[in-house]
């Protein structure tokens, strides 16, 4: 297939009330609401939505304790959210993301 370039590379950018963000990519919140938040797209309406994430009143993501994580992943029952478009789905993957966590990745849902 001969296909010309900007049809062969899935953008990973869109716009959100007039401003371009980058899509499935969590980030800290500095402003108001929760800790972190994510750009996602609706695939059934093709509409972007911020997702805000992650509890500001005082409770610490323990994404180093490996026991911590896994009593997250159980309660939370991560293997069964597969939609990207819900705050669950990036509250159980938040910890793939080291830029959050000061460079470092941790393996399992959270």
């Amino acid at each position: 297939l001969d296909l010309p370039m900007e049809n062969a590379i899935e953008l990973n950018e869109a716009e959100y009330k007039g401003k371009e963000v980058e899509l499935n990519y969590p980030m800290r919140n500095s402003g108001s609401g929760k800790k972190y938040y994510v750009y996602v797209k609706n695939p059934k309406t093709g509409n972007v939505k911020m997702l805000q994430i992650g509890d500001t009143t005082g409770l610490k993501a323990k994404v180093s304790n490996p026991k911590a994580r896994k009593s997250f992943a159980a309660r939370h029952k991560c293997h069964l959210k597969k939609d990207k478009t819900t705050a669950g789905y990036w509250s159980c993957r938040i910890n793939k993301y080291a830029h959050l966590w000061g460079g470092k990745t941790y393996p399992g849902y959270w």
